[in-house]
């Protein structure tokens, strides 16, 4: 297979703006439609959004649509001649019944006639977002979309079903859910197929199949913790996967048949494992899981398996990464990542034998500009391996550097061997970059992250910081030139670091972070019952909301034992950990007398969506890093 390298002009000794770093990325999204006729790229000018057709054939553009700052989620095809597109919004719309979150909102593009149609306009829905992603489905020639939306009973919302109509625009109601269904599954052909319940107070999971014109109990089991999940349909029409535990508490993902015929052996469950599905009928055709650093594709079909083959083989040494492909599987769109120059949009046409780049995913960045990004491996202080990455800057030794220690969110997440804007902005202001897979990540199996269950503030920090002293053993970095930056969880571990785990940081910057763990788990809890505060309770290691190990690890009861400055930034509409929680720590670092600054970012939500204010963020923290811990 040809493949053809365009080469940058090299800017040895000069990085990129951050600009080039913190905008949105240029490309954000490319899917191929199912006959492979066309492409559909979401691209950005580093804030404002634009989706874009190409026919393949031609050449030419079929179709330009300006979406502004709406924050796009996904798209796909629904059919070859609509999209169909998820954006979200923030909203304190029906706070009584569920509180400021965010939205998401579904909407088709009717490519021919350039018409863009909400999909839930018209629809016997008692509220116009959508729950959960839209699936597309074909039988005959007409194509459906299905969606999940609310219809009220009182004032209990029940998540139903809901059939949109591309030639009408219109949605009408297929099935009311119960006080518990938390996800529908139709078939390939537009039937509902599986029905999945669970009540949050009892810890019941339930998976209901069709059975004639009514449904039957396929599965029930008692889990108030790590509770089965619905995985969508099986290989066929007639099944459904699920995932939960065995004999031996291992994850397994077994079938469940609506014919009730014997189902196929389970399949061997890891981490974070997706279905690869097929286009425009949903059946699971293949399976994918990130295991430690290496990505494993699997397919059922041989065929399929030699066609990802191939595609590897024309990439050695690049990260590959599946993002759409057509119904026959000729034509692949993917995301290679390379160590030395960036992530890329490519489309693979399998028949033609070539590969075509679809563009950079940040175009402003040369090979020049990134950083490599290196896996490392080292020892807890209580023998525990860890796992995580170092970003080195470049044309530099790697030798007494200054440290960011940038731990991810979640905490059940993880960081992975790709491109991460943030952290390579930073390096390229001369800082290596420490991101550290601790203890309660997920996606490491189940050990690591069981080890974190009740360590907040504890083993989860200290293990960033045994991260430090690996380093600072081996003579990489500078130990008296070390700060941290996080979001989310990473901003609690960037301020218990400066609270809990002193002595081992010059500056600190929590971006949406949490402080106050009681008013979390409180504030968590009244939005989603008492599984979201059995969730919370369980890694924070209390017995419920009123347990005093929340003060004794929340940095806003500790903010008198910080001894470094602290830079606090805060999306305005964060709907995963309100502003509070960096109002409150700065007001208590303040009555200390200790250093801090608050950014409130208007507009912007727990995920940085928009372009203005993520590089703000990145702008704002490499500022701070920079008069607190030079790179000089």
């Amino acid at each position: 297979m040809a493949l053809v390298a365009v080469l940058a002009l090299s800017r040895a000794g000069w990085a990129a703006p951050l600009e080039a770093y913190g905008k949105l990325p240029s490309i954000e999204s490319a899917v191929i439609s199912p006959s492979g006729h066309a492409v559909a790229v979401v691209t950005t000018d580093g804030e404002q959004r634009t989706i874009v057709v190409k026919d393949l054939a031609s050449g030419n553009l079929t179709f330009r649509g300006f979406l502004g700052e709406h924050k796009i989620r996904s798209v796909q095809w629904a059919g070859d001649g609509h999209l169909l597109l998820v954006n979200s919004a923030y909203s304190t719309a029906f706070s009584v019944v569920h509180g400021r979150r965010e939205w998401f909102f579904g909407s088709t593009i009717d490519i021919a006639a350039k018409r863009l149609r909400p999909l839930m306009r018209n629809a016997a829905a008692d509220l116009t977002a959508i729950f959960g992603p839209p699936l597309v489905r074909k039988r005959g020639e007409e194509i459906s979309v299905f969606t999940q939306g609310i219809v009220f009973s009182g004032e209990r919302g029940l998540l139903s079903l809901f059939r949109y109509n591309l030639d009408s625009g219109s949605s009408r109601l297929v099935e009311t859910g119960s006080k518990d269904t938390i996800e529908w599954i139709v078939d390939g052909e537009g039937r509902p197929l599986a029905q999945e319940l669970y009540d949050r107070e009892t810890g019941r999971w339930t998976l209901k199949l069709r059975s004639g014109s009514g449904w039957r109990e396929a599965v029930s089991e008692v889990a108030l913790h790590d509770p089965p999940y619905l995985v969508g349909l099986g290989r066929d029409n007639e099944s459904v996967y699920y995932v939960t535990r065995d004999e031996a508490r291992r994850w397994v993902w077994r079938e469940a048949r609506a014919d009730g015929s014997a189902p196929t052996n389970p399949l061997p469950a890891l981490d974070d494992q997706i279905a690869i599905r097929a286009a425009l009928d949903g059946r699971m055709i293949g399976r994918y899981a990130l295991v430690g650093d290496e990505d494993r594709y699997s397919f059922f079909n041989a065929e399929d398996a030699r066609a990802w083959q191939s595609i590897l083989s024309a990439y050695p040494g690049d990260r590959v990464a599946l993002e759409s492909w057509s119904m026959d599987r000729r034509k692949i769109v993917v995301l290679v990542s390379s160590k030395s120059e960036g992530p890329a949009y490519a489309l693979v046409d399998l028949a033609g034998r070539r590969a075509t780049w679809l563009g950079a995913q940040y175009r402003d960045l040369k090979a020049t500009d990134i950083s490599r990004q290196e896996p490392i491996h080292f020892k807890a202080a209580d023998g525990l391996d860890v796992t995580g990455y170092l970003t080195l800057p470049r044309e530099r030794a790697p030798k007494a550097l200054p440290l960011v220690v940038f731990p991810h969110g979640g905490p059940a997440a993880r960081d992975k061997p790709e491109f991460d804007w943030w952290a390579q902005g930073m390096a390229s202001r001369g800082y290596a970059v420490l991101q550290v897979n601790y203890r309660g990540s997920d996606g490491l199996g189940e050990a690591i992250l069981s080890a974190g269950y009740g360590q907040w503030g504890r083993k989860m920090q200290t293990d960033l910081s045994d991260g430090v002293r690996h380093l600072a053993a081996q003579g990489v970095i500078d130990p008296k030139r070390v700060c941290i930056v996080g979001a989310s969880y990473g901003g609690y571990a960037a301020l218990a670091g400066a609270t809990h785990d002193r002595g081992v940081y010059r500056c600190s910057v929590s971006v949406g972070g949490v402080s106050d763990l009681k008013r979390m788990v409180t504030w968590s809890s009244a939005r989603g019952g008492r599984s979201t505060l059995r969730y919370w309770t369980r890694f924070m290691g209390a017995e419920d909301a009123n347990d005093p190990v929340l003060a004794e690890f929340s940095p806003v009861q500790h903010a008198e034992r910080s001894e470094i400055p602290i830079l606090l930034i805060h999306g305005k509409d964060d709907s995963v950990v309100p502003l509070e929680q960096s109002e409150a720590m700065a007001d208590a670092l303040r009555k200390a007398g200790k250093p801090v600054e608050l950014v409130v970012m208007k507009g912007e939500d727990h995920w940085l969506s928009k372009g203005a204010t993520r590089l703000e963020t990145l702008q704002a923290t490499v500022a701070f890093l920079e008069k607190h811990n030079p790179p000089n």
